[in-house]
């Protein structure tokens, strides 16, 4: 199944926002390169939908998803109690690091899990609880 994307790139570990389109597979080399550097930050779509795009924020064991269901409209995925509700952890945003408490915070592989069943089904519904922001 086909989807686009972009990403942090692995060797200069800056976001390039230019989209690309591949199978599902080229999107999992790309984190699974952005994990063994220890974060990224990647941007993923339908190819045939501007909306909804799934965006996955992570370092090391860290990670946030939000949810840009619309123009304006963005989302955080709550979190899955891998990091207590008042810690701070730090994860790219684009190409700056931002503090998330525990609340919104997921462990790297549950919220690796999570963008590959959108990039299978396109679906968010069954994902979690949504916090609009």
């Amino acid at each position: 199944m086909s989807v686009v994307w972009a990403a942090t790139s692995p060797e200069s570990g800056v976001f390039r926002p230019v989209e690309r389109r591949s199978e599902a597979q080229g999107l999992s080399d790309r984190f699974n390169d952005l994990r063994a550097r220890g974060q990224g930050y990647l941007e993923v779509r339908s190819p045939n939908r501007e909306f909804p795009v799934l965006i996955l924020a992570f370092r090391e064991d860290h990670a946030v998803v939000h949810l840009v269901s619309d123009t304006g409209r963005m989302s955080l995925l709550g979190g899955d109690g891998s990091v207590p509700a008042g810690a701070e952890v730090e994860v790219p945003i684009v190409d700056d690091l931002a503090v998330f408490t525990g609340n919104f915070v997921l462990h790297t592989d549950q919220a690796w899990e999570l963008v590959r069943h959108f990039t299978q089904t396109r679906a968010t519904g069954p994902l979690g609880e949504w916090c609009e922001l």
